[in-house]
């Protein structure tokens, strides 16, 4: 017997599988033939701007140490106490100021003694003088010997030399009454006072007399820098192709930042180069001179200077912000004429005047990124918004990028060379 309910059922299930893997293979046509919902995005904005092309100077950076121009140990000169200190520790003096006084009196009493040795010799030498004349008639009518005479004329030869003998002992005593007031040699600043009011000193012109205190000179100031064999050797291989002035024969710009400071802002120049290298150092002495009108440089002081490093020639300057960094290599991204992204390597220099020196890699009249330059990649199209290269100078000298440049290397050299003191001499004399 046929079991119809079974068999029923079976068909059921196979008909509606079936129908089931239709509508799936139904579904998977439908959505292979539908059309994309998602737009095509717009160009990325990015900012660019052309390198400036003009013509630079390097600068080399060394540090150095203020030191004064002149530095004046004051010693006392003759003995005795300390009566007055007439300064505070540390003030300002001027030359000529009286600082100490050493108690006056004995020296007084000495001077007072040697004037009147002096009035005494002087009388002695015109009695001697009377004699003499008196001598010599008598010499003559023969009612004296010559060696009478010899004698009353060298009587006179010697009281002539006592005289000049006691004049010089009434100098010397007023120098010492003098020299009891110890007064300022140069102008400039007061180290603090080694021995107060009261103490004993002792006088002489030698290294025992008693050190009282110290003055430095305050302006101008000198910077000591020390330059290594390999910049010594660039320097004069410039000056010899008449690239750079050599600060062996003339003075060259150097300019000056304190610790606190940034963008050299103190202006000077070199006066002296050592002549012989140092060779436990190898390096060479260089000094500069720098104005301190303002009191704000002393000496001890760490400084940083620079110094023109290269002669003048022709560069393109760009912001460090379009510079990328591809593992060792450095690169900028430049937008074409039809707003292409390109990737041009470069080689990077020198920074002048907020700007880095591109020294190959580039050409004047390239559209450099400078902002979003994360945001693309080569080979795609942007849409550029232009600004200028000198807005984005950063750091020393960026101003003078702003402005279109500095003063030209020779123009510096002989803004330097109206102030030194030789030169201002000259002009006033014409």
């Amino acid at each position: 017997m046929i079991n119809f309910t079974e068999a029923n059922t079976g068909a059921v299930f196979h008909a509606t599988l079936a129908a089931w893997f239709v509508a799936i293979l139904a579904g998977c046509d439908s959505g292979s033939n539908a059309k994309p919902t998602n737009p095509v995005p717009p160009a990325p904005i990015v900012t660019v701007a052309q390198p400036i092309a003009k013509d630079v100077v390097e600068w080399d950076e060394y540090t150095g140490r203020l030191e004064a121009v002149q530095t004046v140990e004051v010693r006392a000169r003759v003995s005795g106490y300390i009566s007055q200190v007439n300064f505070k520790d540390g003030a300002k003096v001027k030359k000529g100021d009286l600082l100490y006084v050493i108690d006056p009196r004995p020296f007084v009493a000495e001077r007072d003694r040697a004037a009147a040795e002096v009035d005494r010799s002087r009388a002695q030498l015109e009695l001697a003088k009377n004699d003499l004349a008196r001598a010599e008639g008598l010499f003559k009518s023969h009612f004296i010997s010559a060696a009478e005479y010899d004698n009353r004329n060298k009587s006179v030869s010697q009281l002539e030399a006592a005289l000049r003998s006691a004049e010089a002992a009434l100098q010397e005593a007023k120098l010492n009454v003098e020299f009891t007031q110890v007064r300022a040699p140069i102008d400039g600043r007061s180290s603090r006072t080694l021995k107060t009011l009261g103490n004993l000193v002792n006088g002489g012109n030698s290294g025992e007399a008693t050190l009282l205190t110290t003055i430095v000179s305050v302006d101008p100031i000198y910077v000591y820098v020390d330059a290594d064999e390999q910049s010594v050797l660039k320097y004069r291989r410039l000056a010899r192709e008449g690239l750079r002035a050599t600060a062996r024969y003339g003075p060259i710009p150097m300019e000056l930042e304190l610790a606190d400071e940034t963008n050299f802002p103190h202006k000077g120049f070199t006066d002296f180069v050592e002549p012989r290298l140092d060779p436990t150092t190898g390096t060479v002495r260089v000094r500069g001179v720098f104005s301190n009108d303002g009191d704000l440089l002393s000496p001890g002081f760490f400084v940083r200077v620079r110094v023109h490093g290269s002669g003048t020639y022709p560069a393109l300057l760009v912001s460090d912000v379009a510079i990328g960094a591809d593992q060792e290599k450095k690169f900028v991204l430049v937008v074409n004429s039809d707003n292409m992204v390109e990737y041009r390597a470069v080689k990077p220099g020198a920074f002048i005047e907020g700007l880095r020196v591109i020294q190959e890699g580039l050409k004047p009249g390239d559209w450099v990124i400078v902002n979003g330059l994360q945001r693309v990649l080569p080979g795609i199209k942007v849409n550029p918004e232009k600004v200028s290269m000198a807005s984005l100078a950063k750091g020393p000298d960026a101003n003078s990028a702003a402005l279109g440049g500095e003063k030209s290397p020779r123009k510096r050299q002989d803004d330097i060379e109206k102030t030194t003191p030789k030169n201002q001499e000259a002009g006033a004399r014409q």
